[in-house]
């Protein structure tokens, strides 16, 4: 017999896909005469915002775009950078932010294998577009972006967005997906064989994730957010969306150095930032001038390599209260946290940065993230000493990666998204990173594939064997070390092999530090990472 409960029917009146468009209409309709965006002089309502998105999805929209079309966006953190969040998922379309720091072959394979319809592109990075196309057979419509911060780029499409805006309607009827599990973005994360892979992410994932860093952070109404993380970043870890439904204001940054940091906190009370700990690294090694009139706190999250106590310590200094996040392109950003207990605060500066630095637990809206033996599937004991890899499970994963069954079978085996990222889980439960089995490096906050590094060594004449580790480095967190075997009879320098790097791979790839010696390898011929990763952070084997 049917239970009477299952006769109550889902409807239109009860039910509505989850999708993080909301966020921003609901703002619009609320705080409609509320500070949305800053860029410079330009200022933006939240109605104003809500009116510029709706005309880029209806000027998309007359132009053929809809459900399952890939809209690409390479642009610094500018107020169209912003809009695209909004627009383009509004008219049915995937959003792909493009890495500013990629080379032109990696932003053509990008754009041909995601298949982009439209490109949104700024002048500043107008030269290397300008080489993806020419590698393109089917090319995008390309529309150059506006900003009268960098009006020297060269134009490269037809028209321009302010212009393609006007085209659009400004009340455009968009509605939710009719599906939540409709394809909301489209990112690709660096791999360790072959290409990219693209990771589909989805509105309900988006949605939740946007809620989850509200409550994460206990952020507040209105805060005053500085955009130093990257907006093409995993969406900037769905942050646009989460300022939109808390009403606050989203300051726009190109460039992330120190000065115009200090000087955006200063000018609007910025009370939020996320980024990598170099971002902090330049706050904190500023000359105290540039810091003059600063009184308020901050509240930052930091990802990437884990803070070190340096940085948690003069983070403090300055009135920066640091959280560290986890996660990667395939979580939406941070799924994981390293959620503070009130009896830290009582330990000395060491004793929080060894509990701050750790991985954490999961997000408050991710179902699960723990570590399990990846053979077995059995979770670890809680230690600190036995290692695992940690994996996630809930609706903040992503749905898998375009056009590549086979990866993400891989991904998903027994029910658990795998990281990749090996780890123990301390005694109070909380995860921490040992190595990555993957072997990305992580410089900067960026993903770097140490397969990729060495394909490129590879390729100069002279160079016999090549294998890429990380090496820790104060900056940056990690850059890349190479360690080099020359063919017989061979020469070149570290100097000659940084600039063969330079012109066949973005410069933040490029190997920091080249050692020339023969290479560890078992038996078989397989070379011995774990020992090369022991020889890099060792600075007398690097002199």
């Amino acid at each position: 017999m049917n239970s009477p409960y299952a006769d109550l029917p889902k409807n239109q009146a009860n039910y509505a896909a989850l999708t993080p468009l909301t966020f921003i209409e609901r703002a619009a309709y609320v705080y409609p005469d509320r500070l949305a965006v800053v860029h410079g002089d330009q200022r933006w309502t939240w109605k104003q915002t809500y009116s510029r998105c709706r005309r880029l999805a209806s000027a998309l929209a007359r132009r053929g775009v809809g459900k399952n079309d890939t809209v690409a966006v390479i642009a610094p953190n500018t107020p169209p950078m912003y809009e695209a969040a909004f627009g383009v998922p509004m008219c049915g379309a995937v959003l792909n932010t493009l890495n500013t720091r990629l080379d032109a072959q990696a932003i053509a394979f990008q754009l041909r294998h995601g298949g982009a319809k439209v490109l949104l592109t700024d002048g500043e990075f107008s030269p290397v577009i300008e080489a993806a196309l020419a590698l393109l057979d089917v090319k995008p419509l390309v529309i150059d972006l506006d900003d009268p911060a960098w009006p020297e780029g060269k134009r490269l499409g037809d028209t321009e967005y302010e212009t393609f805006l006007a085209e659009g309607d400004p009340d455009y009827a968009w509605a939710n997906p009719a599906d939540e599990w409709d394809a909301i973005a489209l990112n690709y994360t660096s791999g360790t064989t072959g290409d990219p892979k693209g990771v589909v992410t989805h509105h309900r994932g988006a949605h939740l994730n946007a809620i989850s860093n509200v409550l994460n952070w206990g952020m507040p109404h209105y805060p005053v957010y500085l955009w130093t993380l990257p907006m093409f970043h995993c969406n900037g870890w769905c942050f646009p969306w989460t300022i939109a439904e808390r009403a606050g204001v989203n300051v726009c940054l190109r460039r992330v150095e120190a000065k115009p940091m200090l000087d955006a906190i200063r000018e609007h009370g910025v009370t939020h930032m996320c980024g990598a700990p170099i971002v902090y690294s330049m706050l904190i090694n500023a000359p105290a001038a540039l810091r003059a009139g600063i009184g308020h706190r901050i509240a930052g999250q930091v990802a990437g390599a884990a803070p070190p106590a340096a940085i948690m310590e003069g983070a403090e200094q300055i009135g920066i209260e640091l959280t560290h996040v986890y996660g990667l392109t395939e979580v939406y950003g941070p799924a994981g946290v390293c959620s503070k207990h009130q009896s830290w605060s009582e330990m000395p500066i060491e004793g929080r940065a060894e509990r701050n630095g750790r991985q954490g637990v999961r997000t408050p809206l991710q179902e699960a993230m723990t570590v399990l033996d990846p053979v077995t599937m059995q979770p670890v004991p809680w230690d600190g000493e036995t290692m695992g890899e940690i994996m996630f499970r809930g609706n903040i994963t992503m749905k898998g990666y375009l056009d590549n069954p086979d990866a993400t079978e891989q991904a998903f085996a027994g029910g658990w998204f795998h990281t990749g990222d090996l780890a123990v889980t301390q005694p109070d439960g909380y995860v921490k990173i040992r190595d990555r089995s993957k072997d990305v490096i992580i410089s900067g906050g960026e993903n770097i594939s140490s397969i990729e590094v060495e394909e490129t060594l590879y390729r100069h004449p002279a160079v016999l064997s090549a294998a890429v580790v990380a090496q820790p480095d104060e900056k940056w967190g990690e850059t890349p070390c190479a360690f080099v075997e020359l063919k017989p009879g061979a020469s070149v320098t570290a100097e000659q092999l940084g600039d063969f790097c330079r012109q066949h791979m973005a410069r933040f790839k490029v190997p920091k530090t080249f050692v020339f010696r023969e290479i560890p390898k078992t038996s078989t011929g397989k070379i011995q990472k774990f020992a090369l990763r022991q020889l890099a952070r060792s600075a007398a084997a690097i002199e």
